[in-house]
């Protein structure tokens, strides 16, 4: 990533599981007992989503572990969390949403300027043969930079 961007957290499985077809970086609402936890990485999120409702992008299912050291003004884990997007990207986010079957899945969590930074990504799920092919994708790619190397020494 650029300068200045420091990532608490990606989602691997969902590159596995879904192909990308666009990918979006939002800002996140958060309290400041979340911005703690994000900080500190204590942050769960294999099966997180996101959907437009009114107008609005809520992230759902992410976990943001609560703070051992605030009060009684800890945040509940489990809320709903409001993304940052401009109007004109909400409106094509939930076009295609609706229209096509795709998914909002948050692909990385990272720092940008001291800020918490989503990549959401508009993702469609794969067939179990397409990640069959992925699969003998990276192996030929192995074998072959296995025998570049070998034929080098």
């Amino acid at each position: 990533m650029k300068e200045g961007v420091k990532i608490i957290a990606q989602n691997r499985k969902a590159r596995y599981d879904y192909s990308i077809d666009e990918s979006y970086e939002c800002g996140i609402e958060l309290l400041g007992t979340e911005v703690k936890s994000f900080r500190d990485g204590e942050i769960s999120f294999p099966d997180a989503w996101a959907e437009v409702i009114e107008g609005e992008v809520w992230l759902r299912s992410l976990r943001v572990a609560e703070n051992p050291f605030s009060s009684v003004f800890n945040h509940d884990p489990d809320r709903r969390k409001r993304l940052l997007l401009h109007k004109e990207e909400i409106k094509r986010i939930n076009r295609k949403v609706e229209e096509k079957g795709y998914t909002l899945i948050p692909l990385s969590f990272y720092f940008k300027k001291g800020r918490v930074k989503v990549e959401l990504g508009l993702c469609k799920g794969k067939k179990v043969y397409d990640k069959r092919a992925n699969i003998r994708e990276k192996d030929l790619k192995r074998d072959i930079q296995r025998e570049f190397r070998h034929n080098a020494h």
